[in-house]
């Protein structure tokens, strides 16, 4: 299936460093094999990986809280058999996992999970724990990007909270250890992974991040950060990798939008896009790809995939023609930002 696809495509990014690397555009997303919601066999996650690697995918993102370890264990048992210099992985910190009584495992949406619980950790050691216990969980020797996870209000009950854990990480070395790391070479990149664009905005007005990971607010359904972030970081070169695609699952036929419940204007929103989707023949998943890999600063998109059939339907809609017309007929509905960039 990779050859001739569009999902192996390669984009270049160079990071402040000076070293290049080579996304492919479609990139695999690994939270759901953490057990998202329900419980997977070692036997499935190792068919799924393979099946994203079949279909060209490179890039494979992961982190500790996607089931507390399993995401990085099933990717990296996968990603060691592959030769290094082949794949780019990025993993996060921020949180340690330690082992605690089974009525402490705080698996939030992952079920299933090692008997650990996780704590919130954003200094110097904290990072550096994280990195090393990472390594062990992926059986590998280095990952290629590390992103400081989940800084944002979304995760920490707030604006004010967001700002004290960026605080946090800037004033007890978190961000020092990332920088050191990139400087020493043993990561290529560092940046953030969050759900929200503020925290990325203030990060550019504190440190020097080469990527930013957004999963969900950049998407055929919202573009908030062309007004808000994206000038910025083309400013400064630095890089988005767009997570969740399809907003939790709302564009790719579910009900769910940021982990629960769509409510109504989102349901409207997505309706709107899926009828001026079904009047070009276009499937919503398709045009929800394509769409955000149109913009220059984006570098690859990953959507998450639990099963193989999920993984290759991610890679056949990326193949998917899609008429010029249709994105005009997007923007004169008001259902897409006037100034986004859309595909050819």
């Amino acid at each position: 299936m990779a050859d001739g696809s569009r999902a192996s495509d390669r984009r270049r990014f160079v990071t402040r460093a000076g070293k290049e690397l080579s996304f492919t555009s479609l990139g695999f997303g690994s939270a759901p094999l953490g057990n998202y919601l329900r419980p997977l066999s070692e036997e499935d996650c190792d068919r799924t990986v393979s099946a994203a690697w079949d279909s060209g995918v490179r890039y494979f993102d992961t982190a500790p809280l996607y089931g507390l370890g399993l995401s990085e264990m099933r990717v990296g048992r996968l990603l060691a058999k592959r030769r290094r210099q082949e794949f780019i992985v990025s993993t996060k910190v921020g949180r340690l996992l330690v082992p605690c009584e089974k009525d402490e495992v705080n698996g939030m949406f992952f079920v299933n999970t090692p008997q650990v619980r996780f704590h919130y950790d954003y200094s110097y050691d904290g990072v550096m724990r994280s990195y090393e216990e990472s390594l062990k969980r992926l059986g590998l020797d280095r990952v290629d990007i590390l992103y400081v996870h989940d800084i944002c209000a979304f995760a920490h009950g707030g604006r004010a909270g967001s700002e004290a854990r960026i605080q946090e990480l800037i004033d007890t070395g978190g961000w020092r250890a990332l920088a050191e790391l990139r400087d020493r070479g043993d990561v290529l990149a560092i940046g953030a992974g969050v759900n929200e664009w503020e925290p990325c905005a203030r990060l550019l007005e504190l440190v020097d991040p080469d990527l930013f990971l957004i999963a969900g607010r950049y998407t055929l359904l919202e573009q908030v950060p062309i007004d808000t972030l994206f000038p910025e970081c083309a400013r400064r070169g630095v890089g988005i990798v767009v997570g969740g695609p399809y907003n939790s699952g709302i564009l790719a036929g579910g009900s769910t939008y940021n982990y629960s419940e769509a409510p109504p204007e989102v349901i409207a929103r997505a309706r709107a896009l899926d009828a001026v989707c079904q009047s070009y023949g276009v499937a919503l998943p398709a045009a929800a790809l394509q769409f955000v890999l149109a913009n220059p600063l984006v570098v690859t998109v990953i959507p998450g995939g639990q099963t193989v059939n999920e993984t290759r339907h991610n890679a056949a809609v990326l193949d998917e023609p899609i008429p010029p017309a249709l994105w005009r007929e997007l923007k004169d509905r008001k259902l897409l930002h006037p100034q986004a960039p859309t595909p050819a």
